[in-house]
């Protein structure tokens, strides 16, 4: 489990890519890296970390569910993702 921390300054970190989506895109196009680099540095889209939305793990994490494989695995096994079960052969 991820410090408190950490995720908040991770759901932080989203708002503000969010808010300055647009001004960023606008001032690319026009292409005034000046202004750019006056923007918040949060504010860039690469500074965003994947992370498990459950346990705010960093590692492991399934794209497709948005969640880290330990959790996807503990979620499958109590029955909580329809469809996905475990496999066995």
């Amino acid at each position: 489990m991820a410090k408190t921390s950490v995720k908040a300054r991770q759901r932080k970190r989203e708002k503000m890519v969010a808010q300055y989506a647009a001004k960023r895109e606008a001032l690319k196009k026009a292409g005034d890296w000046k202004t750019l680099d006056e923007l918040p540095k949060n504010s860039s889209k690469v500074r965003l970390k994947n992370r498990c939305k459950i346990s705010g793990r960093p590692r492991g994490y399934v794209r497709y569910f948005g969640i880290s494989r330990i959790a996807l695995r503990d979620m499958a096994l109590d029955g909580k993702i329809p469809g996905l079960k475990k496999a066995s052969w």
